[in-house]
């Protein structure tokens, strides 16, 4: 049984509990001090006779996630049985059909395989391109063949052959004070110039190369040679130069470098097409120096 006692004066409470007799006093309706240790209720404690016993299996707690689950826990679960399993099961209407043959062809499927690059791939054979006389391109991308690199080498040389060539044409009108006009035959020249070139070239030597009996990938060829003209870009931004004489220089050493990468790359495979091969490999080199010409010709020789 407890008691209530409040005093006016001082606006403080006091609550006197059962035959314990503790003492709780309040403060402005806020509790503050317990006088006693201990507070036991009016009604005690009825004891339960029922005792449960929860056995514990043993486990390290040390070791995460644990080597192996127990119990109704597993490494593979799954819904309920009952569960609807509508979502987990793929769309009829969404499934791609599977294409063969022809077919296959013209379907994005067919090239994801040659897109399956990363940085670290495309550098490593730029880096290759630049260094051509040791004639390992070949064997390090045999299993991986991409065009992902080809594909913007090329379409960057376009852009880099344009902007050049429209500058150099810009500076030396300037320089004679007369007047200047941009030429857009610039772009659609260097796109079908470099597209043209890493896709007929490749396609004419696998031809070649099928009829010599020394067959090669096709997909090899098109990475081998949009790689090769990857030494072009540093030399068309040389070539803003305004000397003839040095714009030739960039132009030879630029060419030499690309018609050396290929050649040696593809030596060792035409060996085997007989004895013919040494002027395969030298058609190869001279195809490769007559662009590097007809580049110098025509995007770096200025008539004003």
């Amino acid at each position: 049984m407890s008691s209530f006692i409040q005093d006016k004066e001082t606006g403080s409470r006091e609550i006197w509990c059962g035959r314990s007799r503790s003492k709780v006093k309040m403060m402005s309706g806020k509790y503050t001090s317990i006088d006693s240790e201990q507070l036991h209720g009016s009604v005690p404690a009825v004891p339960d006779s029922r005792h449960v016993t929860v056995n514990f299996a043993d486990s390290n707690l040390q070791t995460f996630p644990p080597s192996a689950p127990q119990g109704k826990i597993s490494a593979v679960s799954g819904p309920p049985r009952d569960a609807d399993d509508s979502f987990s099961k793929p769309v009829s209407g969404s499934e791609e059909p599977q294409q063969s043959g022809w077919f296959r062809t013209f379907t994005v499927a067919a090239y994801k395989q040659y897109f399956d690059v990363d940085t670290s791939d495309v550098l490593e054979r730029i880096i290759d391109s630049l260094f051509p006389f040791r004639g390992s391109f070949n064997e390090k991308t045999a299993t991986n063949p991409d065009l992902y690199g080809p594909f913007w080498i090329c379409t960057t040389l376009i852009f880099v052959a344009a902007s050049i060539g429209t500058f150099v044409t810009y500076v030396a009108h300037k320089l004679k004070s007369k007047e200047w006009d941009y030429d857009i035959n610039l772009v659609t020249w260097s796109a079908g110039l470099f597209y043209g070139y890493v896709t007929i070239v490749p396609l004419c030597l696998y031809v070649i190369l099928k009829y010599f009996s020394a067959p090669a990938g096709l997909v090899q060829l098109f990475c081998l040679y949009g790689y090769s003209l990857f030494v072009f870009i540093p030399a068309l931004c040389m070539s803003v130069v305004p000397l003839d004489i040095f714009r030739w220089v960039v132009a030879g050493v630029a060419g030499f470098m690309s018609a050396t990468f290929v050649a040696l790359n593809l030596r060792a495979h035409i060996k085997s097409a007989g004895e013919r091969w040494f002027l395969i490999v030298a058609g190869i080199f001279l195809l490769q120096l007559a662009l590097a010409v007809v580049l110098k010709i025509y995007l770096f020789t200025v008539s004003v």
